[in-house]
């Protein structure tokens, strides 16, 4: 807990500040925010990509610090940054061009299509700031610094507020931009953030220090532990925002109020990642030691941690559904002649009920890739995400005629497949690499 604790604090942070954006954009432009939903689909799903390719950061990290040998880590955290910077101008290149005609083809009205592309445009050009400032919260939360990744986010939060103050509510005599305001927002803090972390990172850690050239096989290593997590990535995280499109074919009421009670669950997975997070850095230690029960040990430990957790966030969720619809709307707002409070409420309350399953798939399939289980839970995700999620929710809230409730439904249905699979999968296969300590032949015996 006091490892997931920072953690959670800190991506608790990176959620506030999509939150905040929903609130002042609910607050001042509600019509609008279907264009910052539907622009997380590129960038969301690069984003997936790229932070499950960089999970070998934290992970060889994490080994290399279990051994007393954290001063070596400094390569693991420049390959990091090199990567991010190459892959990142070509992600950046492909979505500036490619997201016009990408949200025409999926049959936009040209309001919807127009201003969907401006605002992931916009995004884009920090694309490659959330990647360097992943590496290295990622990089200082593996060795054990994630007080200081949780202070540098909500500085960041702070400013995120400000510029979202200035440019969406038109504070300070500032012109109101809407949707387009939020992704200046975004943008411009990720880039603050960027030389606060690079500074951090030169303070607090060998990053910057020469250190001896690993293993032959460290560089391939660093990133294909990666691959099942990036793949699953892309499959979570670009099976949601898909699901956003399919809420605008129902309607941009549908969407603003399935968008609105995404964000909740979004905001309490910030817990859960936190958790994960802790999870494999304690399950990573144990692997590198080649210690099979401490492995077994914090991983069945991170999934009943996560079953607690889950279980007070749903019930908060549910008690204070009401407020929480009021904090994300004004009273008398409409989209499409349709009051959104009355509706929000109730999907809300039912968010509830995902919360705990989609912890525990994040905390299990973490705790795989951390030793190494790597396409087993990637499948699985696949599965959830892509196969059932949105024929579910296309199927309850488009041709079922439910809106965003029954969108709601289906989420719920590919969560709870999802979270006890993954756990299973867990149980089954923690160790499964490791001969079996002393402690362990006792025990089966």
């Amino acid at each position: 807990m006091r490892l997931s604790g920072p953690i959670a604090v800190s991506r608790a942070a990176m959620m506030l500040m999509g939150l905040t954006d929903v609130i002042v954009l609910g607050q001042n432009a509600p019509s609008e925010l279907p264009y910052v939903l539907n622009s997380w689909l590129p960038i969301g799903v690069s984003l997936g990509l790229t932070m499950g390719l960089l999970l070998g950061v934290s992970v060889l990290t994490a080994e290399l610090a279990g051994v007393g040998r954290g001063a070596e880590t400094g390569r693991i955290f420049r390959r990091g940054i090199k990567f991010s910077l190459w892959f990142g101008v070509l992600l950046t290149g492909c979505i500036i061009l490619l997201v016009g005609p990408m949200f025409r083809a999926l049959g936009f009205e040209e309001a919807v299509a127009s201003g969907t592309a401006s605002v992931s445009r916009i995004l884009a050009l920090g694309l490659i700031g959330h990647m360097l400032t992943h590496v290295a919260g990622s990089y200082l939360e593996a060795l054990r610094r994630p007080l200081v990744v949780t202070g540098i986010m909500y500085f960041g939060v702070l400013v995120n507020l400000i510029i979202d103050l200035a440019v969406v509510a038109g504070w300070w005599g500032m012109p109101k931009m809407g949707a387009d305001g939020v992704a200046i927002a975004t943008t411009g803090t990720r880039w603050f953030l960027v030389i606060l972390f690079l500074v951090a990172v030169a303070r607090f850690t060998p990053a910057f220090k020469a250190s001896p050239e690993g293993p032959p096989d460290e560089n391939r290593r660093q990133f294909s532990v990666g691959y099942g997590m990036a793949v699953s990535n892309v499959a979570e995280w670009g099976g949601f925002n898909f699901t956003f499109v399919v809420a605008t074919w129902i309607s941009t009421a549908a969407t603003t109020i399935y968008g609105m009670a995404v964000h909740v669950i979004g905001f309490c997975f910030m817990a859960f990642l936190g958790l994960g997070t802790a999870t494999s850095v304690r399950v990573a230690e144990a692997y590198g030691r080649k210690n099979a029960d401490q492995v077994r040990d914090a991983s069945r430990l991170g999934v009943i941690a996560c079953g607690i957790v889950g279980v007070v966030l749903g019930v908060l969720v549910w008690l204070f559904q009401s407020p929480l619809a009021s904090l994300l709307v004004r009273s008398d707002a409409e989209v499409a002649d349709i009051a959104i409070r009355p509706e929000l409420i109730p999907v809300i309350g039912f968010t509830a009920f995902v919360i705990v399953f989609d912890g525990l798939q994040n905390v299990a399939s973490m705790a795989l890739r951390a030793q190494n289980v790597i396409w087993p839970p990637t499948f699985i995700h696949v599965g959830s995400y892509f196969l059932i999620m949105i024929p579910a929710t296309w199927y309850l809230g488009l041709v079922q005629g439910q809106g965003a409730i029954g969108m709601m439904y289906g989420v719920l249905i590919a969560s709870i497949f999802a979270g006890i699979l993954q756990t299973l999968l867990l149980e089954r296969k923690a160790a499964r690499r490791l001969k079996p300590t002393r402690r362990s032949r006792q025990s089966a015996l």
